[in-house]
């Protein structure tokens, strides 16, 4: 006859491993994978149209997260995905809950550097800056990444060389003074008209000036390289 003592103790670790023990609607907390792609997936739709390959870290207490079916992962007023930030994690239904984790989201991109002193009021030109790459959200948002942002612009002030150029420290290329006599050009298809007018404003390179024509009307168009106007088609 088997002995039902000896029996028992070895059929209890099969039983526990094949869940035969556990209460069928114990709720189980988030997994923390999951809970952790919710966040990652979120912050990458956020970064989707952001310069740079976004790197995302999250910091996740999983202990700290109650049972979940459906989480929802958002971001406070006035936050971006951007450096460190704090992003919200909601669960709706009848007992809804609110948490937040910490993330990092670094963004691996191209940004433009002095390459080298650059002196105050100087025209930039394709040999005075240069190309680097790093984690953008460490530098000033008004970083400039595109070389084609710097056509026409001069220093504001004297810039270090290897320094990051912003967008604060150049200006454009003044080519229109107020007062001065300018050309004022309209173009077509198949044909170009110009004529004279008095500048009433100082502009610089594709800033909108205004001017008085010799007849008294009121045109307005964009400062060109050469100083002229170029009236809106």
């Amino acid at each position: 006859m088997m002995d039902k003592n000896r029996f028992f103790p070895r059929f209890l670790p099969v039983a526990l491993a094949l869940g035969l023990g556990a209460p069928a609607c114990l709720a189980a907390p988030p997994d923390g994978g999951d809970a952790r792609g919710v966040v990652e997936q979120f912050l990458k739709t956020q970064t989707a149209g952001l310069p740079g390959q976004a790197r995302i870290r999250v910091t996740l207490p999983v202990s700290a997260l109650p049972a979940c079916e459906a989480l929802e992962a958002f971001l406070p007023n006035g936050a971006s995905a951007w450096g460190r930030v704090s992003v919200g994690l909601r669960c709706p239904g009848e007992r809804p809950w609110t948490r937040f984790v910490q993330a990092h989201v670094a963004l691996e991109g191209r940004y433009l550097v002095a390459a080298r002193a650059l002196d105050a009021g100087q025209p930039l030109g394709a040999g005075d800056v240069a190309a680097r790459t790093g984690d953008l959200t460490a530098l000033p948002k008004s970083v400039l990444a595109d070389p084609a942002e710097l056509k026409g612009m001069v220093t504001v002030n004297r810039v270090a060389a290897g320094a990051p150029l912003r967008r604060q420290q150049l200006r454009g290329t003044v080519v229109i003074q107020q007062g001065q006599t300018v050309q004022v050009v309209a173009e077509g298809q198949g044909f170009t008209v110009s004529t004279e007018a008095r500048a009433l404003n100082r502009a610089e390179i594709g800033a909108t000036v205004q001017a008085k024509t010799r007849d008294g009307r009121l045109v307005s168009g964009v400062a060109d390289e050469e100083g002229q106007i170029r009236l809106a088609q």
